[in-house]
């Protein structure tokens, strides 16, 4: 392994969240993003190949060492890993039609929803999911809200092209008939 590769898997050991190419490259002012990207792939074919208990993924618009799906279990219920809090149904709901429609406003939202969404978004603020990326040109020029890059990475997206398809959710959602 190559001491640029070594400068990155430190980098991504420490961190976090995801640290896009562009922040890696910072990190040595001699290497160029082509070289960065290619010591990002040596390190994630190492772990992939080298029997590692964790890996390097893409997601959130960055890198990130996390651990494998298959040890995940063990150290959960060992209370070794920090677990985001859950979010509730209504905030769930919420940030769906945020993701699906942004940038969108509270009062779309709210139509949306049936109910005033004032709170679950304010609550969606404050734990860095979604965040105000315009105002929009009706009356009094409301905040338009859209998803950021911790949602992106507390749902293990890369970007938002990889949320299923509206379609999808329609089969998967629907329910299978009971045996009487």
């Amino acid at each position: 392994m190559n001491s640029l590769a070594k400068l990155l898997e430190a980098a991504l050991f420490a961190s976090p969240r995801p640290i896009s190419v562009e922040e890696l490259a910072s990190l040595d002012a001699d290497a160029s993003v082509k070289e960065v990207r290619a010591a990002v792939e040596e390190l994630r074919v190492m772990f992939d190949e080298g029997g590692h208990g964790v890996e390097l993924v893409e997601q959130g618009g960055g890198w990130q060492i996390l651990t494998r799906p298959e040890y995940t279990e063990a150290i959960e219920r060992a209370r070794m890993a920090i677990r985001p809090q859950r979010l509730s149904g209504a905030a769930l709901e919420t940030l769906a039609i945020i993701a699906y429609r942004q940038p969108i406003g509270r009062a779309e939202v709210a139509d949306i929803r049936g109910v005033d969404a004032g709170a679950i978004l304010k609550s969606l603020l404050e734990r860095g999911l979604v965040e105000v990326v315009a105002r929009g040109e009706g009356l009094g020029r409301p905040l338009l809200y859209g998803t950021t890059p911790l949602f992106l990475e507390q749902f293990a997206l890369r970007h938002l092209e990889e949320l299923p398809r509206v379609d999808e959710l329609a089969i998967a959602l629907r329910r299978e008939p009971q045996p009487l």
